[in-house]
């Protein structure tokens, strides 16, 4: 930004707040002053007061100049039609007083929308604009509807509520129009909205789309029993009739993975039935269609319910085998891998990509060789034939995460290996965009292991890289240039002797250390959370019991707690505070609760954490992610660090710096991190990860060094990287 535009910024910014806080240059009536002053009450809630440990509700970016037009439309604006409407001379007294309201009930319900994440800063002006026009249209006694009509769904509902009391002519066709806007904007909310509104005029369309869009939301109020399910089960759309026909069986759910096979006719009811019952042939026939599926998508053809038969997958993998496998390794491999037996290579292949999140080093080592062993002598590039190259750059870097991949390459001859790492690096920008950086994140985090063991095929993937990017260069493909340009400097920043500084090149945060006040809240203090969770195995609670030894009889650490949380205090140094729930366990989740009394806390006091530390199984990891706000600046996954779960954070904290671990989380490692990231917090010192890795380090021999090296600190983890660097080259433009 040139310096006169950040001169005329502050300027601005400086003006808002004198006008915010100034008292007015006309004449208030007494009769009207408390109206006035409820929409000033309203204004200092968005914003940061000076002197005020209390979060403003409207966040600051790193766009000033989107900051000053937010600014400038909920302050300036709506101060400047303060004025006017006190000092028009036509309005009569409860015109003004109805007016004022309207913005009251403006400026709350923007700020309120934007800290609870219903809607962005961004529609804040629109709001704004959409007032004035409307209030121009009430007072020439027209309807507000032409507004509503044109502006998004949340400026339309916010205008509606302003002009609701007494009512606008145009109200009735606004809720109307706002209805469809609504189920639009939120095609999530369609069964709902009809289980209330069933004589919708539109039902039938809704329902059948609402079928093809999301067929389990439609199975679930179709098992209902009340008019909307009696509604569904005869609705003529041959697709809700196979949802109506799932809900009526008490093996619905089961059904669910091959809903469009059935739909079409490939599979019937009988056929699923034969098998849901063996876990074994039940995998089988959701891998089969999971082939078939992928075999489909290439001819651009896409089934309903893709997600379902993964997650299904997923869920069965992990749970009937990968448990299994895990929880046998201190068992011979005969006893442990006895389960594996009647699998196929292809088989096995699902149970290496879909348990990334969960499956322990050795247990990925016994699946690959069984892969192998059953390949009987194959190349092993036939088994991505076979699979279609699904999921084959999650395969491919895993096996060089777990050192397998030069054992993956040498049994296929020289040159197919040559064209598969060459197919590894090709074609990203094809599926790569904001909601989807998956592919692109797998090569990114293989780079990073293939970096550290094979310096040829590095160096090769290296060139690749630079090749793509001049091809996307050559073919104008802004796209493409953008991921290539990021994995060239990624793959290039992995060589020390490079001394590349990779956030400067890329135009992110700094990625090798967290500045001490990035850290601190608006009264000086670092705020940490730490989610424990009760378990039958006992897990959560003995983790806690670790934790505390930590801090328990320690002089640096003062310790207060209650039935539902802890709060530890430094005695020494500078203010650290670190609140964990206690691992709760018995029916109706008192760990959750627990959590939540521990969020109203926070609410209450003025608190938001910078540092969340998930301590838990992974099973437990989605409920911690919902819980983590915008303010983390380091979050601590532990094994629970995979692609979905880092983009999930960073979605949240673009930020963010991430510590994950390709193996279970382990006492003897998470502590002297915990413990080393504390010291420094308490001396006041940023937190700078590379000689801080350095230094832990040097504490671990032997086993435990082996799990060391299995945790991965924020400058090496190139897959969250990659997605910072990418959303910001989308965000700036």
């Amino acid at each position: 930004m040139n310096r006169l535009l950040s001169l005329l910024l502050a300027s601005l910014i400086t003006g808002m707040v004198t006008a915010q806080n100034a008292a007015p240059k006309y004449v208030i009536d007494r009769g009207r002053l408390i109206f006035h002053e409820n929409i000033d009450k309203e204004q200092k809630k968005l914003y940061t007061q000076p002197g005020s440990y209390i979060r403003g509700y409207i966040p600051i970016t790193k766009d000033e100049t989107f900051n000053g037009q937010v600014r400038f439309a909920i302050i300036d604006e709506v101060d400047n039609m303060q004025m006017e409407i006190e000092m028009d001379s036509v309005f009569k007294d409860n015109e003004k007083k109805k007016y004022l309201k309207g913005l009251e009930i403006l400026v709350k319900q923007a700020g309120q929308g934007v800290k609870s994440r219903l809607f962005t800063a961004a529609l804040v002006p629109q709001m704004v604009k959409g007032f004035e026009a409307s209030m121009e249209l009430d007072r020439n006694n027209k309807g507000i509807d032409p507004v509503v009509r044109e502006n998004h769904y949340w400026v339309g509902k916010t205008l509606v509520d302003c002009f609701s009391y007494p009512e606008n002519k145009g109200v009735p066709a606004s809720k109307d129009i706002l209805t469809i806007k609504y189920l639009q904007l939120y095609p999530e909310r369609t069964m709902a909205f009809l289980k209330t509104n069933l004589n919708y005029p539109k039902r039938d369309s809704l329902i059948a789309a609402e079928a093809r869009r999301d067929p389990r939301k439609v199975y679930d109020f179709a098992a209902a029993n009340d008019a909307l399910a009696r509604y569904i089960k005869i609705h003529p759309d041959p697709v809700v009739k196979v949802v109506a026909e799932m809900a009526s069986s008490k093996s619905g759910q089961l059904y669910f993975p091959f809903i469009d096979e059935i739909y079409r006719g490939k599979i019937s009811f009988d056929e699923i039935d034969k098998v849901k019952g063996n876990d074994l042939e039940y995998y089988r026939l959701m891998v089969k269609v999971r082939m078939q599926h992928t075999a489909r998508m290439i001819q651009r053809d896409t089934p309903m319910e893709r997600k379902a038969l993964v997650e299904r997958m997923e869920n069965k993998a992990r749970q009937f085998y990968i448990s299994q496998i895990n929880g046998l390794h201190n068992s011979p491999d005969p006893v442990r891998f006895k389960v594996l037996e009647p699998l196929q290579p292809h088989e096995l292949y699902y149970l290496c990509v879909l348990g990334e999140d969960e499956i322990y080093t050795s247990s990925y080592r016994g699946v690959f060789k069984r892969i192998i062993q059953r390949l009987k002598g194959t190349p092993t590039d036939s088994l991505f034939m076979t699979m279609n190259f699904d999921y084959f750059r999650k395969f491919i870097k895993m096996a060089a995460a777990y050192n397998e991949l030069d054992t993956l390459l040498k049994l296929m001859p020289d040159s197919n290996a040559t064209v598969l790492m060459k197919s590894f690096m090709f074609g990203l920008e094809r599926n790569t965009s904001l909601v989807n950086v998956e592919d692109a994140v797998d090569v990114a985090d293989a780079y990073s292991s293939i970096f550290e063991k094979n310096k040829t095929l590095a160096a090769n993937m290296l060139e690749e890289a630079r090749q793509n990017y001049d091809r996307c260069q050559r073919n104008g493909d802004p796209n493409g240039q953008k991921v290539y340009f990021i994995e060239k400097s990624l793959f290039e920043s992995a060589d020390s002797t490079n001394h590349t500084d990779i956030s400067k090149i890329l135009g992110i945060p700094p990625v090798y250390q967290v500045p001490y006040e990035r850290l601190l809240d608006t009264a000086g203090r670092i705020v940490q959370q730490v989610f424990f969770y009760g378990d039958e195995d006992k897990d959560g609670q003995n983790s806690y019991a670790n934790f505390m030894t930590l801090f328990r009889n320690k002089a640096d650490w003062a310790i207060t707690e209650n039935p539902d949380f802890v709060t530890i205090k430094s005695t020494k140094g500078k203010p650290v505070w670190i609140f964990a729930n206690k691992p709760l366990y018995g029916e109706d989740d008192p760990d959750a609760k627990a959590q939540q009394k521990l969020r109203a806390y926070f609410d209450d006091k003025g608190l938001e954490p910078s540092i969340y530390i998930h301590r838990g199984h992974s099973y437990h990891v989605k409920s911690t992610l919902d819980q983590v706000t915008p303010s983390a600046r380091i979050v601590i996954l532990g094994s629970c660090g995979g692609y979905n779960n880092l983009n999930e954070v960073l979605m949240i904290s673009p930020d963010a710096h991430i510590i994950s671990s390709k193996q279970i989380g382990t006492r003897t490692v998470n502590e002297p991190i915990l413990n080393a990231i504390n010291t420094s917090l308490r001396n006041g010192r940023s937190i700078d990860w590379v000689p801080m890795w350095q230094e832990l380090s040097k504490q671990f021999t032997g086993e435990s060094r082996e799990r060391f090296d299995d945790y991965i600190p924020p400058y090496k983890n190139l897959g969250a990287i990659f997605i910072k660097a990418y959303r910001g080259v989308e965000d700036e433009e």
